[in-house]
């Protein structure tokens, strides 16, 4: 090849900068891996020294060089990439640990036709966030009295962002709240970056609505919204077995809450999916905010209303806080108005 028909230096370097942009990307999460997995001085070591080995590799290839040099810190970066690989592989989920209060049981079912046995379900007594009575049930639901879902958004950081349970209604007046969630242990706090590197461990949580939403409207003040859900008694039942079936796999083998692949919000939608296989791939499925919003598109929430309509009725705070003065049954208050239920009494689908 002559000199004129080589390709343009520039042209020649850019496989090497994209392997350096990406030698500089697996530095970064690996040292992000480090730091949420161990601790204190070992921590710090670690870290030091896997970003001097990715820095020392993505620098080599970035500037001209010759290609065997070059290929030798590749060799050696896919070693040490070989070895980080091997370590995140090993690091297993595990029931085993001092967990806090709000996630210290998990739940346990026993069907029986139509008939549910559930134990450990939540029913603590909320004050403030930090002040509680916790307690702990067995409860039995007959699933012929099983009649309403809804769907509640509880927003905590930002318009986009939002924790999402769904409560089941049966013919007694009793709800019954399912939330997928992380597992914290005593004295850890949640860390949205944290969920992306196997720090928690996740957990189906069964509620009492006192419990579990007010904790959120009335404890933590966040911003909880209620929509009721559109759907019969056939495909209630299918998906309240499903999260009983999701609980009692979680039970059997632990595994990772992970903040983009494995939340409150995907439970929800791969549970959905089982009764309703053609729901399709959302971005709002990742923007847990607007997954309402998803659930009203696919024709799953009360018809009749606008989504606007239904977001501003369905915002629970006032009524929530109102309950407590007045000591209210708080489930029935707070569904006063909402959409699709007729009155704060009705436990029926629209």
């Amino acid at each position: 090849m002559t000199a004129s028909s080589s390709p343009p230096a520039g042209l020649r370097r850019l496989p090497w900068l994209l392997l350096a942009i990406a030698a500089l990307l697996v530095t970064a999460w690996g040292a992000l891996a480090l730091w949420f997995q161990l601790s204190g001085g070992l921590a710090i070591a670690a870290i030091a020294a896997w970003c001097a080995a990715g820095l020392a590799g993505t620098v080599t290839l970035w500037r001209a060089g010759r290609v065997r040099h070059r290929r030798a810190v590749i060799a050696s970066t896919m070693l040490a990439v070989f070895v980080m690989a091997g370590w995140w592989h090993g690091i297993a989920p595990s029931h085993d640990r001092q967990w806090a209060d709000d996630v210290a049981r998990l739940l346990e079912s026993a069907v029986h036709g139509d008939q549910v046995t559930l134990r450990n379900v939540r029913n603590f007594d909320w004050r403030t966030e930090t002040d509680y009575a916790p307690r702990w049930e067995t409860r039995q639901y007959d699933l012929r009295q099983l009649q309403s879902a809804d769907l509640y958004l509880s927003y905590w950081m930002g318009p986009h962002i939002a924790h999402t349970l769904v409560s089941f209604g049966f013919a007694d007046g009793r709800k019954l709240a399912f939330s997928l969630e992380i597992r914290k242990e005593r004295q850890e706090s949640f860390s949205a970056i944290g969920g992306f590197f196997r720090e928690f461990e996740e957990v189906m949580i069964a509620s009492d609505e006192r419990d579990i939403i007010r904790t959120r409207s009335n404890a933590r003040h966040e911003q909880v919204y209620i929509y009721r859900v559109k759907a019969s008694k056939a495909q209630l039942r299918a998906v309240f077995l499903a999260y009983l079936e999701e609980a009692a796999k979680l039970r059997h083998a632990p595994a990772f809450y992970n903040t983009l692949t494995s939340n409150c919000t995907t439970v929800v939608f791969d549970l959905a999916r089982q009764i309703a296989p053609g729901l399709p791939m959302d971005y709002r499925l990742l923007a847990s905010g607007h997954f309402a919003e998803y659930a009203y598109d696919q024709g799953a929430l009360a018809p009749g209303y606008t989504y606007a309509q239904l977001q501003q009725r369905g915002h629970i705070n006032a009524r929530a806080t109102q309950a407590d003065a007045d000591g209210a049954d708080f489930s029935a208050a707070i569904r006063a108005g909402v959409p699709g239920i007729s009155s704060p009494q009705s436990q029926g689908t629209p």
